[in-house]
């Protein structure tokens, strides 16, 4: 899955200036939010138990959902987005491979379907990661990885959301940079790290990311500082370290756990150090359905249940929103190696050393010449190159055309790897 630089500024327009399609009112499921209101940035983080998920509505309406929680929780999952959005989202994003995140996708997915799906890209064995990826592969049009575009690679992957709001992703960033390993958990350390601005405010959304993760964008010129941090593996006493909180300054943070889980999430130790840096917590096994709604210059917080609390803070964005302070470079005398996760993780399995992604064929090189063939997965409407990693993830029946032009006879281009 290879982002381009002419797909990279293709995604930016689109998100950008496509009128959004937030939903109509809706009766909400007890104990959650109504439909965002037009105008405004409204992120929900939703309540499914031992698990993450979010969904991010742009004052255009576009939307983006932040992984799916666990398998139990599909079913709620799919009946809060169907009262949230009435349309496609415009992209889901997959923070790591393991079940607790990945698990209520599937269901979303069918409920209200999806444009564009985007994962770290590194393989990884579990059976319901790949069940997945072949369900997204049918049933979403683009499937991409966050990757730098290749013009230009000191910058960061950016998705504008239209209004000024923009989701930049800081980790990781593959091919420039490898991804971390040999870490306590590889598929954790290699999260998607991802980074929301409207105005003056700020949303940090950081998957299960470890400290190795944190120490590295430590390294880089980043502007790390947050209204408010979606807080990395639930609150797990092996991330939130006091350096990165540090940087990143929440006012407000957010715990995605379940009640009375098998972990003890969140611990101890993490609660500690948020109260160290004056974060107002919310815990999803408390207050329910976490909803934060921005203007632009302030972020106005309210729980669900517990003591259904509302609280209302400033940005302090500067003005642009820049979140690279300056090019960002390889992080020098970094371990690399194969990955290989040193412990299970809950709801996941052991990683592998990511899948060699391979060049693509120039547009000038005819087909006859390049050898180059195209494939379409059975059901699909697009057509890829032959070499495409999307096809080597997939298990799915497939139709082979000897040349570009058969194939755009019954087929469209992919846009993850530009036949």
């Amino acid at each position: 899955m290879k982002v381009f630089a002419r797909f990279l500024g293709l995604l930016f327009l689109l998100f950008a200036a496509v009128p959004g399609h937030a939903a109509a009112p809706a009766a909400p499921t007890p104990g959650a939010f109504p439909a965002p209101v037009p105008g405004r940035l409204t992120v929900y983080f939703l309540d499914v138990g031992q698990g993450d998920a979010a969904l991010i509505v742009s004052p255009t309406g576009k939307t983006v959902l932040i992984d799916g929680g666990p398998p139990e929780a599909g079913t709620r999952l799919a009946a809060r987005l169907r009262e949230l959005v009435k349309q496609p989202l415009d992209l889901v994003i997959l923070t790591h491979p393991h079940l607790d995140h990945l698990g209520g996708l599937r269901a979303a997915l069918k409920a209200v379907g999806a444009k564009r799906f985007m994962d770290p890209g590194f393989d990884h064995p579990s059976e319901a990661y790949r069940d997945l990826l072949d369900f997204v592969g049918r049933e979403v049009g683009q499937v991409m990885s966050p990757e730098p575009n290749p013009a230009t690679p000191q910058t960061l992957l950016t998705v504008g959301l239209g209004e000024g709001v923009a989701l930049t992703v800081l980790w990781p960033r593959v091919p420039q940079e490898e991804f971390l390993a040999n870490t306590r958990s590889d598929a954790n350390a290699n999260s998607i790290v991802a980074k929301l601005t409207y105005a003056k405010t700020a949303f940090l959304f950081t998957g299960d990311s470890e400290p190795p993760t944190e120490e590295l964008l430590l390294q880089k010129p980043l502007d790390l500082t947050a209204t408010v941090l979606k807080v990395a593996h639930h609150g797990g006493k092996h991330s939130s370290t006091a350096a990165f909180l540090e940087r990143v300054k929440p006012q407000a943070a957010v715990i995605s756990c379940g009640v009375g889980n098998d972990y003890g999430h969140p611990s101890p130790e993490v609660l500690g150090r948020l109260r160290g840096v004056s974060a107002r917590t919310f815990r999803t096994d408390q207050d329910g359905e976490v909803m934060a709604v921005s203007d632009g210059a302030t972020v106005t917080l309210r729980s669900a249940r517990g003591d259904a609390r509302s609280v209302s803070l400033p940005g302090t964005q500067p003005a642009g929103n820049p979140v690279a302070l300056g090019p960002i470079e390889p992080t020098p005398n970094r371990r690399s190696g194969r990955a290989v996760e040193k412990e299970p993780e809950p709801g996941g399995s052991r990683t592998r050393a990511p899948a060699e992604r391979t060049a693509p064929v120039s547009p000038d090189t005819s087909d006859e010449a390049s050898g180059q063939r195209y494939v379409s997965l059975k059901g699909s409407k697009v057509f890829h190159r032959e070499d495409c990693s999307t096809l080597k993830r997939s298990k799915n029946e497939r139709t082979v055309y000897s040349s570009r032009a058969d194939a755009l006879r019954e087929r469209r281009p992919a846009e993850d790897c530009h036949p």
